[in-house]
């Protein structure tokens, strides 16, 4: 009865019975011998079903895993796909480790006395041929109309746009560039894609949403043109090849970035265009890493849900080494207890493994014809929206065309400071318009000072940057690109920063590659440089080069790096090159091999780091207010950014109810911060205020009836202290806010209609708080502001905690005065924990103070002493020796001490009033410090 109840066997063999009539010829039955409780019987009931209905026998093994040892963790994985325990399982598990693969012999042994099945299975795999390669993807070639073919359309258009670009005639060099490139995009039939990316991007403009094209497109003088990107390659001396060649097996892809708030709208029109049966979203396969390993495994196994926050909390890392059992007992955890062991080895196998399929970020796949019929689909969580069920890495092997639509918050920044600019400034200034190589702006990054500025925000940019002191748009382009895993791994950071400080001598043997390495001193920082130096000194074809730089984003898996590197020595050397200079050529090059930075890539980002730095150096409030406006982005939070503005003299006021918007905006040349900076407060909300405002308030219960405003709305309002104006601190509105329709706090204050409360006294509305309250102490609001806003603009915390903190600890202002090699102990909010991959097991921390911040370097081994510290610390104490070069300074931590309680003193009267006595704070104001969240969490190891 193939092991079904009879009910079931009934209803199989009736399914199977209309299927051999309807197709008499492709109906197989297939059984596995798995050692079940019925396995002997199942295989001769499916025999003599098989017998009655004229089906063909298959065997099979009903497989689940490769091989027996991964029975465990595929019975975990089942236990995290059906959300319960290894222990109250059940039938949900698999009864044994028998569904493996197994080879020839073990099969004929199983079915030896059904030998028919193995030979009809040999058949059946036989018959299978189809292969991905007879997929055939055909671009889109109604992006716009218009007479004539996609590529005539394409070369008008392309010319059109180079009269643009170069209103006093298109210089011969680059007319010769567009020509050979059109001549490529017809030869390889990519003119559909370029119109399809000019028309959204086309779209963009029209609809006023910033936009850059980005990656290898930057290479291409038709994409410039075009408006597709805002560099030019003649300028930069970029390599189409590296876009596009005769060589390469894999289209075109132009990746475009938008405003991140208005991405969506590129989304719609891209569906509203070509619809859901021809436009898609690609996926992307999210895998295990050491975090989510190590959850999803330890609740399958049923461990508690403290030991696995211990564990995914503080054993990050621990999938590149051994867990030592010292580790666990100083975690407080038993080593010798089996399911921690099990749980911990099956998280190592687990990882890398994929976990879910995932929406791409702006991947879109767009068909000539039916989606369907190119690639399986499936329906997005969001309504009207299609995904393609193909990691996208797949779909470029395949050879179909992928238009990355993605979406970039500085670009909204920048397009809200543009606004801001313009509406108070009167300058309306575009990507293109800001004014060049502005010395102020290179004088502000020559210091480091660079908080909010695009890609160059974080810790190690900023100690680049008063090394590499930037006076040009180009070192912008090589400091992009120079703070990467290539160039550091390729050691190439140390030589160019010597040569540029002129300490080393710029090394450029021949003529040919002064043109390709002068730019960057002669140390090869670039793709596009390596694929350069083997064409004029190696004598590769472009397509070669190609070839070459893809071999070494492989190499790793493919190990056809020797060939090239023979050809690439060779070919130096006869060419006159010295054997020693062509392998030490070649040893940098592969040094940095897949982490090569595109110049290309780079230039476009390094028009973003300009724009962005001149608006924060010339229009700083404007620039805050952008900034702020644009969250969550960047590296930085609120606090932080706030924090930099105001010691650069921009003028922060708080929120308020008859000043604000829903928005940050500018008010007599300083920042009034908006709404949207109170945690929970809606938008709608700030809308209905804003609106009821015709004339000032003037008190809680004229706010309320004037707005409708619920009163978890008014009770949000005033926890962010926002009735100032109306001369009331935030204790008074809260009390005030409580006093409302009886105390009672409905989802809507229910306000008496009468001429009596709508015609008011101001002066009685303003006597709204009918007790005496005590003030609130400084350390409470500071908390509270936090809490709310995730700033404060009253003090830093550690302006209270100074006092209090242990002896020898200096403000981050006192470090100016310190030498290279001395000792300092310094304390901060910790801001940022880092764990580059380049890094060899290096911490990185940026602790800050009220006099600015520091970073901290924390070695492998100080690491390991002060793990539980390093990563739970909110408030920490450093001390260590001070590392000094120029303006870039560091403690090398060699002491830590986790200052985090500290922080829940401010609660404490001491810090502001009597050290005794109640505050007699009304019942629900005052909160433990247990549910302040002083800093936002400072981010995870990446």
């Amino acid at each position: 009865s193939l092991g079904l109840p009879m009910r079931a066997y009934t209803r199989f063999r009736q399914a199977a019975s209309r299927l051999t009539a309807v197709a008499p010829e492709r109906v197989w039955l297939g059984i596995a011998m798995t050692y079940g409780a019925r396995s002997e019987r199942s295989l001769a009931a499916a025999a003599a079903l098989a017998r009655d209905l004229g089906i063909t026998l298959l065997a099979h093994n009903d497989v689940h895993y490769h091989c027996p040892e991964r029975r465990a963790l595929f019975d975990v994985l089942t236990c995290i796909r059906e959300k319960c325990t290894i222990d109250n399982a059940g039938k949900r598990l698999l009864a044994n480790a028998e569904f493996h693969l197994k080879d020839h012999k073990e099969m004929v042994r199983l079915f030896k006395r059904h030998p028919q099945a193995i030979t009809a299975t040999q058949i059946f795999v036989s018959h299978i041929t189809f292969s991905l390669d007879e997929l055939r993807y055909h671009y889109p070639d109604d992006a716009i109309g218009g007479a004539g073919t996609p590529q005539d359309i394409l070369t008008r258009l392309a010319f059109d746009g180079a009269r643009q670009r170069y209103p006093d005639g298109i210089p011969d060099k680059v007319q010769a560039q567009i020509a050979y490139e059109l001549k490529l995009i017809g030869e390889l039939d990519y003119a559909p894609y370029f119109l399809t990316v000019w028309d959204i991007t086309q779209f963009a403009r029209h609809r006023q949403i910033l936009y850059q094209g980005r990656g290898s497109a930057a290479n291409s003088a038709v994409c410039y043109v075009l408006g597709i990107t805002a560099v030019d390659p003649a300028r930069m001396n970029l390599l189409f090849e590296r876009f596009i060649s005769t060589a390469r097996d894999e289209p075109p892809d132009i990746d475009v970035d938008f405003e991140h708030e208005r991405r969506e709208e590129i989304i719609q029109y891209i569906y509203e265009k070509y619809g859901r049966h021809r436009a898609g979203l690609a996926a992307t396969v999210i895998t295990y890493r050491g975090k989510s390993a190590i959850r999803d495994v330890g609740k399958a196994l049923g461990l508690s849900l403290d030991m696995v926050g211990i564990l995914a909390g503080n054993l990050y890392g621990w999938g590149a080494k051994d867990i030592q059992k010292e580790d666990l007992r100083a975690l407080g955890l038993d080593p010798s207890d089996p399911r921690l062991f099990l749980a911990l080895n099956l998280a190592r196998e687990l990882y890398g493994f994929p976990r879910h399929l995932s929406q791409h970020v702006g991947g879109f796949v767009i068909t000539r014809g039916l989606l369907e019929e190119l690639v399986p689909i499936g329906n997005a969580a969001m309504d009207e929206r299609t995904f393609i069920e193909w990691d996208k890495d797949d779909l470029s092997v395949l050879g179909i065309l992928k238009i990355d639509i993605l979406a970039l918050g500085m670009l909204s920044c920048i397009a809200k400071a543009f606004a801001l600019v313009e509406a108070h400034h009167g300058c309306a200034l575009t990507l293109a318009s800001v004014p060049a190589e502005c010395p102020r702006v290179y004088d502000m990054l020559q210091k480091g000072d660079s908080i909010g500025v695009f890609q160059v925000e974080s810790r190690a940019q900023m100690s680049m940057l008063p090394r590499l002191k930037p006076k040009e748009f180009n070192d912008l382009v090589i400091e992009v690109a120079i703070v990467r895993p290539g160039p550091i791994q390729g050691d190439m950071v140390h030589p160019y920063l010597r040569r540029r400080e002129g300490r080393e001598p710029v090394d450029l043997p021949r003529p040919e590659l002064r043109t390709v390495l002068e730019f960057t001193l002669g140390v090869p920082l670039f793709q596009e440089q390596a694929m350069q130096i083997a064409i004029v000194a190696a004598g590769f074809t472009p397509a070669e080069a190609d070839q070459l730089r893809r071999a070494m984003a492989a190499f790793r898996r493919s190990g056809t790096i020797p060939k090239f590197r023979d050809k690439f020595v060779s070919g130096m050397t006869a060419r006159g090159y010295e054997h020693e200079f062509a392998e030490r050529c070649f040893h940098q090059i592969e040094g940095f091999a897949d982490y090569g930075f595109p110049m290309s890539h780079a230039a476009s980002f390094a028009l973003l780091v300009y724009v962005s730095a001149y608006l924060r150096a010339h229009y700083p409030a404007a620039f805050l207010a952008a900034i702020l406006n644009s969250q969550p982005m960047g590296f930085y939070a609120p606090a932080q950014l706030v924090r930099d503005a105001r010691e650069h003299g921009v003028v922060v006021r708080p929120p308020d109810v008859n000043a604000s918007a829903w928005d940050n905006t500018l008010e007599d040349g300083g920042v009034r911060l908006g709404f949207r900076q109170i945690k929970g407060f809606r938008e709608a909300d700030a809308i209905r205020l804003a609106a009821a405002r015709h004339t000032p308030f003037c008190g809680v219960r004229d706010l309320a009836h004037a707005s409708g405003l619920g009163s978890d709305a008014l009770r949000l309002l005033a926890e962010a202290d926002c009735f100032g104006s109306l001369g009331l601190t935030r204790r008074e509105a809260l009390w005030a806010v409580r006093g409302l329709d009886g105390g009672a706090l409905p989802g809507r204050l229910a306000l008496p209609e009468l001429p009596l409360f709508a015609h008011a006294d101001a002066e009685m509305l303003r006597r709204e708080a009918t007790v005496s309250l005590p003030a609130m102490g400084q350390g409470e609001e500071i908390l509270q502001d936090y809490r709310s806003l995730r700033l404060s603009l009253k003090a830093h915390p550690l302006t209270l905690l100074r006092p209090h903190l242990p002896k020898g600890i200096l403000p981050h202002a006192g470090l100016a005065q310190m030498r290279d090699g001395q000792f300092a102990a310094v304390a901060g909010l910790v801001l940022v924990r880092q764990r580059p991959g380049t890094a060899k097991g290096v911490i990185f921390l940026t602790l800050e103070d009220e006099t600015g911040s520091t970073n901290i370097v924390v070695w492998p081994h100080v690491f390991e002493r002060y793990r539980r510290v390093v990563l739970g610390a909110r408030l920490l104490e450093v001390r260590g020796r001070v590392q000094r070069q120029g303006l870039v300074l560091h403690i090398v931590a060699d002491h830590m001490v986790d200052l985090s309680g500290e922080l829940n003193t401010l609660y404490d009267e001491p810090l502001h009033a009597s050290r005794s006595g109640s505050t007699g704070t009304p019942a629900g104001l005052h909160r433990h410090p247990r549910n302040v969240e002083v800093i936002p969490k400072s981010r995870d190891f990446r």
